[in-house]
């Protein structure tokens, strides 16, 4: 069992505890099945790919959750229909087989309510999970995390990452011990090895203050960003140092653990309305925060977690070492209104 950086009394110590567990033998699982893996993905509207890790790794959480805190709703990225389907009856079959370390007598039908359980709405009190943030890193090798937050009263409480690809929350390293990651509001962020049991160390953002120095998080994915605008905002902030290209969640790990400075999250011109899921910002957004950073939209406001399964109310990311917030969100601005005129 991990270590927990909270004393017993803390309010949320054992949800804490419950967070860490649950995204540590997810991500495990995740490792399993990216070696074994040979079978098919199946792909979901947005035509992003779903692995048996993605269904896997909601399923083994959805059953820790209903032992755990069973009153408590999820609400996570993927749901059972493909795989009640004919056509699903294959995957649905390596799913199952792949949690049998974990649950080894549950049937399909129960790994199917387990992935279903994710598609409860937001409470006053519930849990968000991305399986698989970062699905695409995942299948080509690249960084990816299982992303897992507490949410009361429209506030982050607890985030977690697992980082299978992360040494010490901030070096990309495929072959290493991985990190877990981990922030509790008000009480800071750490980290700890993925693979060994071992005690937290504390995380804390850069003091770069100094824009033309800082590191460019960015997704590897072209198609997650407007990359002529990130182009700009980089040239109007004088960046020198090379961007580091990572995959998910990971990004906020690396940036709270003070080797890189900023995350810009721009629309893609391709997808102009998309709001973000608000499984793929909880977690990291309060590592970011509690690890001395700052995060908010475009227009410098908060992100707002109360209007559902996407940030409706937000357009676009900023995350930074907070030094570095102000400026960049002007350079940002900048752009947007010289790509207006």
């Amino acid at each position: 069992m991990a270590a927990n950086p909270l004393p017993q009394s803390h309010p949320f110590s054992r949800e804490l505890q419950f967070a860490l567990e649950a995204a540590r033998c997810a991500a495990q699982l995740t490792q399993q099945v990216r070696a074994a893996m040979t079978g098919p993905t199946l792909t979901k509207s947005d035509r992003s790919p779903v692995t048996v890790a993605d269904f896997a790794a909601q399923a083994l959480v959805g059953s820790l959750l209903a032992e755990a805190f069973p009153t408590d709703p999820l609400v996570a990225e993927e749901d059972a229909t493909d795989l009640r389907a004919p056509a699903g009856n294959s995957m649905l079959a390596q799913v199952t087989n792949s949690l049998g370390r974990f649950f080894p007598r549950l049937s399909p039908q129960a790994v199917c309510n387990a992935i279903d359980r994710g598609t409860a709405a937001p409470a006053r009190r519930f849990w968000t999970l991305d399986p698989v943030d970062g699905t695409k890193g995942f299948l080509r090798g690249g960084q990816y995390a299982v992303a897992l937050a507490l949410l009361v009263d429209g506030q982050v409480q607890i985030g977690v990452l697992g980082c299978p690809g992360l040494t010490e929350a901030s070096r990309p390293d495929s072959g290493g011990l991985g990190s877990l990651v981990a922030a509790v509001r008000g009480q800071g962020a750490w980290s700890m090895p993925l693979q060994v049991s071992g005690g937290f160390t504390r995380l804390h953002v850069s003091n770069r203050s100094d824009p033309s120095e800082a590191r460019l998080l960015c997704s590897f994915e072209a198609d997650h960003t407007n990359t002529k605008q990130l182009d700009e905002v980089m040239r109007a902030l004088r960046i020198q140092a090379p961007s580091l290209a990572m995959d998910s969640q990971a990004k906020y790990a690396v940036l709270a653990a003070g080797a890189g400075d900023l995350l810009i999250r721009l629309l893609s011109p391709k997808q102009p309305h998309y709001r973000e899921k608000i499984w793929d910002q909880a977690a990291g957004s309060l590592i970011v925060e509690e690890a001395g950073g700052r995060i908010s939209d475009l227009a410098g406001q908060p992100l707002d977690f109360t209007a559902g399964r996407t940030l409706t109310r937000n357009r676009g990311v900023l995350a930074s070492n907070g030094d570095l917030h102000a400026v960049a969100l002007q350079a940002v601005q900048q752009v947007h209104r010289e790509s207006k005129s």
